[in-house]
């Protein structure tokens, strides 16, 4: 059966006269304020249901007060929320003008994923030789005395007297006077696979003069030892008539035309690193040049310390400017990233606890917003969330008008405090 209208006036009625028998019960409940000054959300905390949770064992959640079961603590009453204080600001045009307020709108575009940040040059590993020897002797001849000195490729650096290099060339040399049939065997017919002859490749003996050593017949004293690159000498660990041993490092090695650069990149900066990336190095000790370079590796271990990953960039250095240990500016560029929401860098409010903007509301009212950033390129900074396209914000003056709305807030908090 339909409600007539006589129906329906008695049920609008009665929902009258208990929403106003609610309102005045809340009114006359001793220890509360005027209800007419409260919000939504204060009102509405005063009538939720207390719930009672054991300060050592959250999952411990009663609606009553009592002990835990687990530990014996009494249960403690979790209060409400508190509301949340309104941060905006209301300035007059006269203070707006006087203060310098300007503002700038909410764009979508393109933004360039760039790094900067700072490394040192180091020795190019790959290009680093060093000298050793395959057996033991003395050193003679000493051909280069001092580190930094620069080499060339096939130089010779030293000769080395060894009895077991003298030893072998006797083995090697009676095999290449006569066959099975014990006749004399000719210069073009040498034997080749005889352990003397595989012993002179083990000790890097040259083609050349093994076939002089079995056509002449006459035994070399001194082993040489040349340059396998060529670079400078960055350490130089011998002297002359010193005894080594085997595999002893005599001398390192490197070609400076190419060069490392280690540098650091922070945790949040890894999304879009990886090898192949171009980059730029500048120096100190020469402003206003600039080193292109290249990405090759990015270490698999970030520093527990810093937390930054340690990545190498490969740099050509034709002219030898770049010197180990030097301190570099370095710059990784990765491309633009399109469709990018960004604003003004100087509009962004960076506190130790939260990243915020000031978004004008009109009217002269302006209003605190907590945002996420993202990548920062060239004065503008990527907004994740916090802001859409078109929102119009304070990119002078901001700091002052921030700092009044925290002052309000905290003069709202002490007010509704001591109400209470």
């Amino acid at each position: 059966m339909l409600p007539t209208p006589v129906t329906r006036r008695l049920f609008g009625l009665a929902c009258l006269l208990i929403l106003l028998f609610a309102v005045n019960g809340c009114d006359q409940q001793p220890g509360k304020g005027d209800p007419a000054k409260e919000t939504a959300l204060d009102h509405a905390a005063k009538h939720l249901d207390p719930v009672y949770i054991c300060p050592m064992h959250a999952h411990i959640v009663q609606n009553n007060p009592g002990s835990c079961p687990v530990c014996g603590m009494d249960l403690e009453q979790r209060k409400p929320p508190a509301a949340k204080p309104d941060t905006t600001v209301q300035l007059s045009p006269d203070v707006v003008q006087k203060l310098g307020v300007r503002t700038a709108r909410v764009e979508e575009g393109k933004l360039w994923k760039f790094i900067k940040t700072v490394g040192y040059v180091t020795y190019n590993e790959r290009r680093t030789s060093v000298v050793t020897t395959r057996t033991y002797g003395w050193i003679e001849n000493l051909g280069v005395r001092t580190v930094g000195r620069e080499v060339k490729k096939g130089q010779l650096l030293l000769e080395l007297y060894s009895p077991d290099f003298l030893e072998t060339q006797k083995e090697f040399i009676a095999a290449q006077k006569k066959d099975q049939s014990g006749t004399l065997k000719k210069y073009g017919a040498r034997q080749e696979s005889v352990p003397s002859r595989d012993y002179l490749r083990y000790l890097e003996i040259s083609e050349s003069m093994a076939n002089e050593i079995a056509r002449t017949g006459k035994p070399k004293h001194r082993i040489p030892i040349y340059a396998p690159q060529h670079g400078v000498i960055i350490r130089h660990e011998v002297k002359k008539h010193q005894f080594v041993e085997p595999d002893y490092p005599l001398f390192v090695i490197a070609d400076l035309t190419s060069v490392w650069v280690e540098a650091d990149v922070y945790e949040h900066q890894l999304d879009w690193i990886k090898p192949g990336l171009p980059t730029e190095i500048e120096v100190q000790a020469l402003p206003g040049r600039r080193f292109q370079g290249q990405l090759t590796y990015i270490y698999p271990e970030l520093d527990p310390k810093t937390r930054t990953l340690k990545v190498r960039l490969l740099v050509n250095n034709p002219d030898l400017k770049l010197k180990p240990n030097m301190f570099a500016q370095v710059r990784i560029l990765g491309g633009p990233k399109e469709k990018a929401l960004k604003i003004p860098r100087e509009a962004l409010i960076v506190t130790g606890e939260r990243e915020s903007v000031i978004r004008v509301l009109g009217n002269g009212k302006f209003k605190p917003v907590d945002v996420v950033t993202g990548m920062r390129s060239r004065g503008e900074v990527e907004i994740i969330k916090g802001l859409k396209k078109g929102d119009r914000i304070v990119v002078s003056g901001q700091f002052l008008i921030d700092s009044e709305a925290n002052l309000q807030a905290s003069f709202r908090r002490f007010g509704s405090n001591q109400g209470k």
